[in-house]
């Protein structure tokens, strides 16, 4: 455990959480080539070496009134500290309940557990089968010299009006935007306003996806949106 003592300045629950999550690698047909711990996942040196890619989500949850409920990951975080993104990011783990690759059930049960354990949010509030998976994307993006993400990231949509109790460990900030604050949030993290950052998986879900299928969220026609079969390959 080298590993660990090296990062001795790392936050005690994300250290904890590097070891023992493992992730599930996949190739870039999102088959399952293995698995490895989420700490060996996130080195650049490693995703550079030995190509690693794993499996990953992104959950996008609207309220009633369609606002799409953004977080602020925490200062602690090792990857993308203090960015803004979507409503929750993570990875589905190498155990049975996550692994099941049937209407992507995996990935969705991985989504409830994360929407818990960051925002709070109850696993009634947000039951499986009102995910909707709209499709997968995969990208590479450093963070800093050392760490990084290669991810298979699928891509779900929800719409409910939740409890939200975010995990300080976790979550730094959280807020409620409709598309045209969404949209002057863009514009200041282009433009450097405020130290606003918005994270890179986001911003690609934002310049390819996000406002067209928010349309078919108000619509009620997400479905016709949704292909599963492609896999967009982004940078």
């Amino acid at each position: 455990m080298g590993d660990v003592e090296a990062d001795a300045d790392m936050d005690a629950v994300q250290r904890r959480l590097m070891f023992e999550d493992e992730c599930i690698l996949v190739d870039e047909n999102d088959q399952v080539v293995g698995h490895d711990t989420k700490y060996n996942c996130h080195l650049m040196e490693r995703i550079e070496s030995l190509n690693l890619l794993h499996r990953a989500f992104s959950v996008f949850l609207f309220n009633s009134k369609y606002e799409l409920l953004l977080q602020q990951r925490s200062a602690t975080k090792v990857t993308f500290p203090l960015v803004w993104t979507n409503t929750c990011c993570s990875h589905p783990l190498y155990r049975e309940s996550e692994l099941i690759e049937e209407n992507a059930l995996g990935v969705r049960n991985a989504a409830q557990r994360k929407l818990l354990d960051e925002l709070g949010i109850p696993a009634e509030h947000v039951p499986v089968d009102q995910f909707t998976p709209l499709g997968r994307m995969l990208y590479k993006a450093p963070s800093d010299g050392k760490w990084g993400e290669h991810e298979l990231d699928y891509l779900l949509f929800i719409v409910r009006d939740v409890n939200v109790n975010p995990n300080p460990d976790e979550v730094a900030d959280i807020k409620y935007v409709n598309q045209e604050q969404l949209k002057e949030l863009l514009r200041k993290a282009d433009a450097g306003e405020e130290g606003l950052k918005l994270s890179p998986w986001f911003r690609l879900v934002v310049d390819n996806f996000l406002f067209k299928w928010w349309d078919h969220v108000e619509k009620g026609t997400i479905q016709e949106a949704a292909d599963m079969k492609t896999i967009h390959k982004l940078t």
